[in-house]
C-alpha cells in the first residue's frame, strides 16, 4: 500500500509536471519548426540542444521495438524542463534519430532478429560527429545527447563524438547515459519487489520486470496484456544471459516481465529523471564531465558484426565499382 501510494503521487506530480508547465514550453523549442532567423537569434552561451536517440532493437513479444527510444523522448522533456527552469536558458529539441548499434540479439549470435536494426558503430559515431560539427560551426556550447541503450559499443561512438566536439570547437558535447552515476541510477526494483521476485527476475537487463515496468507507465497501449503470463528467463549474470540468448527459440528478453507494473515504472523513471536532470544542471554549472567515470570504458569492444557487415558492404561496392 505504501508503494502504491509513493507511486500514485510520483505519477500525479508528473503528469504535471509533463503537461502543465506552459512557461516552460515558452523555452523549449523544436529545431524543425525553426527558421533561420530564429536559430541565429538564439543566445548561444545559454542554449542548450538536446539530442533524443536510440536503437531500433527487439524487445521480444512484449515490449515495442523502439522500448529505448519511448524512454528516451520522456527523459528529454523532463530533462529539458529542469534546464528551462534556470533564467534565460533556452533548450532546443533536435527530432529523434532511431540509430544504434549493438542489439541484444547479438549476444546469442544471432546477427538478424526481428525488431532489430542497427547500424555499426562506426556509422553511429561519424553521425554524431558530422552533428557535432554542424553544431560546431554553427557556434552553439552545449549539446546533451539522451540515449538509454545500454550497449558498450553504443556509448563508446556517443562518447568520442563527444570528445572530438570538446576538442575541435571547446564546448561541451556529452552522452549523459554514458555517464556511469546516471546509468547506474536507480535499481528500484530492489525496493519494490519481493526477495523471491527479484532472484526470478535475476540479472535482468533487457525487456525484464524493470524495463517492462517503466513502458507500462510510458506507453501502456503498446503492451499487451499478455506480458502477465510471460515465462521467466532467469540468469545469475552475463555469462548465463548469453546462454539463455543463444538457446534455440529465445524470445528476446530476459528476466521476469510478468513482475512488471506501471507503478514499479513510475517510480523507476521519478527517480531516474531527478538523477539525470541533477547530472545536467551539475555539467552546466561547470563539472567537467570528462572527469566522470563512463561505465563503458570498462568493458571490451566486441566488433565481429561490425567487421563482418563492413566487409560484405565494402565487397558489394567494389563488385559495382560505386566505391
Amino acid at each position: 500500500m505504501k508503494l502504491g501510494r509513493f507511486a500514485l503521487c510520483a505519477s500525479v506530480a508528473l503528469a504535471v509536471s509533463m503537461f502543465l508547465d506552459t512557461n516552460s514550453a515558452a523555452q523549449i523549442v523544436q529545431i524543425g519548426e525553426m527558421n533561420t532567423q530564429q536559430i541565429r537569434a538564439l543566445d548561444l552561451a545559454k542554449t542548450v540542444i538536446l539530442v533524443p536517440g536510440d536503437i531500433l532493437e527487439e524487445h521480444g513479444p512484449y515490449l515495442p521495438s523502439f522500448t529505448d527510444g519511448y524512454s528516451d523522448d520522456a527523459y528529454t522533456r523532463e530533462v529539458a524542463k529542469a534546464i528551462v527552469a534556470r533564467p534565460g536558458w533556452t533548450v532546443v529539441i533536435f527530432p529523434q534519430i532511431p540509430l544504434g548499434t549493438q542489439p541484444m540479439n547479438w549476444s546469442g549470435d544471432k546477427a538478424a532478429f526481428s525488431g532489430s536494426y542497427p547500424v555499426r558503430m562506426a556509422i553511429l559515431r561519424s553521425v554524431y560527429m558530422d552533428l557535432a560539427t554542424a553544431l560546431g560551426e554553427q557556434g552553439f556550447r552545449w549539446i546533451f545527447l539522451v540515449h538509454t541503450h545500454g550497449a558498450p559499443n553504443h556509448h563508446k561512438a556517443l562518447t568520442q563524438a563527444s570528445d572530438y566536439f570538446h576538442d575541435v570547437y571547446g564546448g561541451t558535447m556529452v552522452d549523459l547515459f554514458g555517464l556511469e552515476p546516471v546509468f547506474r541510477c536507480c535499481g528500484s526494483k530492489e525496493k519494490v519487489l519481493t526477495a523471491k521476485q527479484l532472484a526470478e527476475d535475476g540479472f535482468s537487463i533487457h525487456g525484464g520486470a524493470e524495463e517492462q515496468s517503466e513502458i507500462l507507465f510510458l506507453k501502456p497501449e503498446l503492451v499487451p496484456e499478455s506480458y502477465k503470463s510471460a515465462p521467466s528467463l532467469t540468469g545469475a549474470n552475463f555469462a548465463e544471459l548469453v546462454g539463455i540468448a543463444k538457446g534455440e527459440g529465445w524470445p528476446g528478453y530476459f528476466g521476469a516481465p510478468r513482475l512488471a507494473t506501471a507503478a514499479m515504472g513510475a517510480v523507476e523513471f521519478t527517480r531516474s529523471s531527478e538523477n539525470l536532470n541533477a547530472m545536467a544542471l551539475q555539467i552546466l554549472n561547470g563539472l567537467d564531465p570528462r572527469k566522470i567515470p563512463r561505465w563503458a570504458d570498462k568493458l571490451d569492444a566486441e566488433m565481429n558484426y561490425d567487421e563482418a557487415i563492413e566487409k560484405r558492404e565494402l565487397d558489394w561496392l567494389k563488385k559495382s565499382k560505386l566505391e
